[in-house]
């Protein structure tokens, strides 16, 4: 009796990886739901801030609308098969030899699926997550700045950790510069903007928002490590990929309807009063 033999393809397109995210249950679904919620709570969001004129707290309830509006993009982007590849790991990786069947063919790649798409996702949506804490924690352009830019950071070296294939070691460098830049965030929020916040008399709903994030980006970044990803304890991309969706859930759009329902309720709080953001006067000047 003739034994089948699997066929091995050299590489795959941007549409088998389309059709594999398709047919695969577990990895499809925790991408597609993503767009759907994203969708569901940028409807929400505009429908809850719709009355909102003060021009600061507008700019809160527009930063945590972006974040579902990015994620409909990103996401869409993995879906599609633009933003998902094969990567052979490097020797030391435990998944290095490794292969992956694809759903839709039944044939055989050298490699494991990398969703690198996703960092895209969190460079632009943390940085708008950091922007609304920021200003409900009443901080200033300094220090939301700084912020911003240490968060830039983690998402780019992380993607760098991701991508390296040249040597096992060279992921992990990266992936401890990430956490270093990572840890400088937390500094900020856990102290630099708490302080700010009892200043601003927001402490209450900052300190809510200030442990949902720390405590979920921690999550993200011990699941990297765990996942197929890192030491591969987790070696299933559906199961990583779900594990990265369900913390994206609580972080972006739960986050997101607690900053939006706040600063409807509380615009006195959050207010900058109708010069905000102006950088002119608009008195005219003595000639």
């Amino acid at each position: 009796m003739s034994q089948i033999v699997p066929t091995v393809v050299m590489q795959v397109t941007q549409q088998d990886m389309f059709e594999h995210v398709l047919n695969d249950p577990l990895l499809g679904s925790s991408i597609y739901a993503n767009i759907a919620l994203a969708g569901l709570t940028l409807l929400l969001f505009a429908y809850m801030g719709r009355n909102v004129a003060d021009p600061r707290a507008k700019l809160i309830v527009v930063s945590v609308m972006s974040v579902s509006a990015v994620s409909i993009a990103s996401y869409t982007g993995l879906a599609s098969g633009l933003t998902i590849g094969i990567l052979e790991m490097p020797d030391g990786h435990a998944m290095s030899g490794a292969t992956t069947e694809l759903a839709h063919s039944g044939e055989t790649v050298e490699g494991t699926i990398s969703l690198w798409g996703r960092y895209l996702t969190w460079a632009f949506s943390t940085p708008l997550i950091l922007l609304a804490l920021g200003l409900i924690a009443g901080s200033d352009i300094t220090k939301i700045f700084t912020a911003i830019i240490f968060d830039i950071g983690i998402m780019i070296t992380g993607l760098a950790a991701a991508l390296t294939t040249s040597s096992y070691p060279m992921r992990w460098v990266w992936y401890g510069i990430s956490v270093t830049f990572f840890l400088v965030v937390v500094y900020i929020l856990l102290f630099e903007w708490s302080e700010d916040a009892r200043e601003a008399g927001t402490e209450e709903i900052f300190s809510t928002l200030k442990i949902l994030t720390v405590v979920l980006w921690f999550g993200y970044t011990i699941w990297w490590a765990l996942g197929n990803e890192g030491l591969a304890v987790i070696d299933s991309v559906g199961l990583t990929s779900w594990g990265y969706s369900a913390f994206d859930i609580v972080a972006k759009y739960l986050f997101s309807f607690l900053v939006v329902k706040y600063v409807v309720d509380n615009v006195g709080k959050v207010s900058g009063g109708s010069e905000y953001g102006a950088t002119t006067s608009g008195v005219p000047a003595d000639d």
